[in-house]
């Protein structure tokens, strides 16, 4: 994600409103998230969909690596050849063809 410009990417909801066409295209443009205050105070963060989309899936590989270590924290580990044995048991079960 691109850096925050408190200059440019901090703006009143008031002006959003105004400006919303142009906003949208600027945070497309640049990557940079814009944020929306209320009142003073960040009410909430606009961000592309093309970063919606990078920081949701860097969120799932995070939570599988947490997951990850938890199972191996408990022990629940096996070898590469307990591992390889099941997968080829789910191609052979699913009808893909092994290599």
């Amino acid at each position: 994600m691109a850096n925050l410009s408190v200059a440019e990417d901090i703006i009143p909801i008031g002006e959003f409103k105004t400006q919303a066409s142009r906003l949208l295209r600027q945070v497309s443009q640049t990557a940079r998230p814009l944020v929306i205050t209320q009142n003073g105070r960040p009410a909430g963060v606009l961000l592309s969909p093309t970063e919606y989309d990078r920081l949701c899936s860097r969120e799932r590989l995070l939570e599988s690596i947490a997951a990850g270590i938890a199972d191996a924290d408990r022990g629940r580990l096996m070898d590469a050849d307990t591992l390889r044995g099941r997968l080829a048991t789910r191609r052979v079960d699913s009808g893909v063809d092994q290599p």
